[in-house]
């Protein structure tokens, strides 16, 4: 128990002093204090491994400062002691979050005994939280699959911006996991208990969505038979994922503005406007700007919601995540189908990294899903692959697989291939290419002209 900060709260002085004297003789960092009051400005200020509290105390007993420690959501072990004969009260605060109680009168030994096992118990607690922290810096981020440096890029934003109420616009191409972001803020956000709405924009007809969003009471339009809350209420207290934000149409588009800056909803044919405490998150796979300039989108709504931009990367810029999420979805498919998929083979796997995935994780998803159904044992072959993967086939590939037998020839288009792919990866910079081609700047300029690549 050495190094254990343990708090004593007791209005018995005999009971602080023989506690303090104790557990000092076992290593433990002490205070007492004498009433709840005191003990809760104590756990306001200090943080504590351990609480040994009696049960009843004048200002604030045992069961009223485990409420106020849920409350505030203060983390620390709580033992209760209380009187023989107030085994009822012991009971209701284990209830209450308590980890343990103690009769009194106690010996040395059983107080010494109750605190190595809740010390013993925060030790595993601590070395489980660690665990899962690296786990999910490694692998995941809620269901968000990944452990490559754009996906750990896009987790750390996610847990940065979680615990504000800031309005994040998430982008990126179709399938690369908007709503899963939208999520992951959610959950790990103080809102995390509030309601998590979704709503397309643009799969809502223009003439239901504003009643869809905003609500509107009886007798407002034909057919409004009885008064109606809309998402925006509906999410009060939680999250609002407004996903394909750019396909909203322009009039809606003040209507969302003056909830965002008003805080508060008119519902339609309503007279007067309600209060809604909403977080916002938007997502869109068109570039919002360009719509801007188009005049398809408000350029006071786009700064309104483009406080903290995040965009999503696209799964052929995380090659890397390929084999963890391919491992992620067999598992998951397995649980679903009732299958016993093992592995993919080596042959399939390369063709799951290389391929360019226009439909990104979903497209993968779909893929390996296809895959565990059409395997015939525990082994996903290439034959189990959807036809277009199975027909994919890398500029690499296609050069060696051809009839052409000339040294000279081939040599040349893989010259051709190779300063092609190092002139993308690091997008247009010549002499960055070089370094990667492992040749001059000057020879690369040569074979630029040779080969005509413009870049």
């Amino acid at each position: 128990m050495n190094e254990l900060r343990v708090l004593i709260i007791d209005d018995e002085e005999s009971i602080r002093h023989m506690l303090s004297m104790t557990l000092r003789k076992e290593g433990c960092t002490l205070r007492a204090v004498e009433n709840g009051e005191d003990g809760l400005k104590e756990l306001i200020a200090n943080t504590y491994d351990i609480v040994v509290c009696d049960v009843r105390m004048p200002k604030m007993g045992g069961l009223e400062l485990l409420d106020e420690l849920r409350s505030r959501q203060i983390e620390t072990m709580v033992i209760v002691m209380s009187a023989f004969g107030n085994r009822e009260l012991a009971i209701d605060a284990l209830k209450r979050g308590a980890y343990d109680y103690i009769d009194k009168p106690f010996t040395r030994d059983e107080i010494v005994l109750t605190l190595a096992k809740a010390s013993e118990r925060l030790r595993l607690r601590r070395e489980n939280e660690e665990l899962r922290a690296r786990v999910t810096h490694q692998t995941g981020l809620g269901r968000l699959i990944g452990q490559s440096e754009p996906m750990q890029q896009v987790f750390s934003t996610l847990k940065r911006v979680a615990s504000f109420k800031s309005t994040v616009l998430l982008t990126g191409e179709s399938g690369t996991g908007k709503e899963l972001a939208a999520r992951a803020i959610h959950e790990l956000s103080p809102r995390s208990e509030g309601p998590f709405v979704a709503i397309n924009c643009g799969a809502i007809p223009e003439a239901l969505l504003e009643s869809e969003l905003f609500g509107h009471v009886r007798g407002a339009f034909t057919d409004a038979s009885s008064d109606h809350e809309g998402l925006f209420q509906a999410a009060s207290g939680g999250t609002l994922f407004l996903d394909e934000i750019a396909e909203l149409p322009l009039s809606l588009q003040v209507k969302l503005l003056r909830v965002l800056q008003e805080g508060e909803v008119r519902r339609v044919g309503d007279t007067k406007s309600v209060p809604v405490d909403v977080r916002i998150v938007a997502a869109s796979l068109h570039n919002m700007a360009k719509r801007v300039e188009e005049g398809l989108f408000r350029e006071d709504l786009f700064y309104r919601i483009n406080v903290i931009a995040l965009r999503l990367p696209a799964l052929r810029e995380r090659p890397d995540d390929i084999p963890l999420l391919v491992r992620h979805f067999i598992e998951e498919q397995n649980q679903r189908q009732g299958t016993s998929v093992r592995e993919v083979e080596a042959q399939a796997l390369e063709v799951l990294t290389r391929y360019a995935w226009p439909g990104n994780v979903r497209e993968l998803y779909n893929a390996i899903e296809r895959g565990v159904v059409m395997s015939a044992n525990e082994q996903i072959t290439l034959d189990d692959l959807p036809p277009q993967l199975r027909q994919a086939q890398s500029p690499l590939q296609a050069v060696l697989s051809s009839d052409e037998l000339s040294i000279k020839k081939l040599s040349a288009e893989l010259e051709r291939i190779l300063i092609t792919r190092a002139l993308e990866r690091t997008e247009g910079n010549r002499s960055a290419a070089a370094r990667l081609l492992e040749i001059s700047h000057r020879a690369l300029l040569y074979k630029l002209k040779d080969y005509a690549i413009d870049t």
